[in-house]
């Protein structure tokens, strides 16, 4: 799997790259993350990526021709292979899980926007997909763009230390149903007078698996109720 990120600060990616399941990601050869730097293709001696809008307003916006030429240098760079052009952006569809298993599938191009944004006319004519990890504003892409790369990992092929860790996430449509994970719990058996439920010390795996699904649904009713409306939908 290829990824390639348009941005403005590399370096922020480069140190993710080092850690957790992307560094895990990186290092096993599971996929190639390589990033674009606008600025490289600017073409004035101040490399300059941005401009006042038309029609007044505050901010600036990143230009269409450095944008344009960076992505062009990521679609080179996945030599011939079908790639998705996506832009985070506080406009698009929000991230849910069901998405980033499609993902995971894709080679992708990630455009992380920085200012008031990108020119409009390089989203009608680059963009695939926009999208949203919820409905609030971050000073850049480059955030969403990592929670997007750590989310799609963990559907990649060997990526996860154990096989199954995916399919037991919350929002899994596997054994969760597109609801919240129960409650999980480790040594010691009791912890300032707060013992382990004794099922999950019965050995009792058929007995273990109902009370966790009966967990996992109260807790989603009682944080999450809109996912159990979205679910009888």
């Amino acid at each position: 799997m290829k990824l390639a990120l348009i941005t403005l600060f590399p370096d922020v990616i480069e140190s993710f790259k080092e850690y957790g399941v992307t560094g895990r990601a990186v290092a096993e050869k599971k996929i190639d993350l390589q990033c674009f730097n606008p600025r490289d293709f600017a073409t004035d001696k101040h490399r300059t990526v941005d401009d006042r809008p038309y029609g007044g307003g505050p901010g600036m916006v990143m230009r269409c021709e450095p944008l344009t030429a960076a992505v062009q240098v990521a679609k080179d760079w996945m030599k011939g292979q079908q790639s998705r052009v996506v832009y985070l952006s506080p406009q698009g569809k929000r991230l849910v899980q069901a998405r980033t298993e499609e993902l995971a599938t894709e080679n992708l191009i990630l455009i992380a926007g920085r200012y008031e944004g990108i020119d409009q006319r390089l989203i009608d004519s680059l963009v695939d997909e926009e999208i949203s990890i919820g409905d609030y504003v971050l000073s850049g892409g480059e955030l969403p763009a990592l929670v997007l790369i750590d989310a799609i990992l963990r559907h990649v092929p060997g990526v996860l230390g154990h096989a199954e860790s995916a399919g037991q996430d919350s929002f899994s449509t596997e054994e969760l149903e597109g609801g919240l994970d129960w409650p999980q719990y480790t040594r010691p058996e009791v912890f300032q007078g707060q013992a382990v439920p004794e099922v999950l010390l019965s050995g009792d795996h058929k007995l273990i698996e109902q009370w966790r699904s009966q967990q996992a649904t109260a807790k989603t009713r009682r944080m999450r109720p809109d996912l159990i409306l979205n679910r009888k939908k």
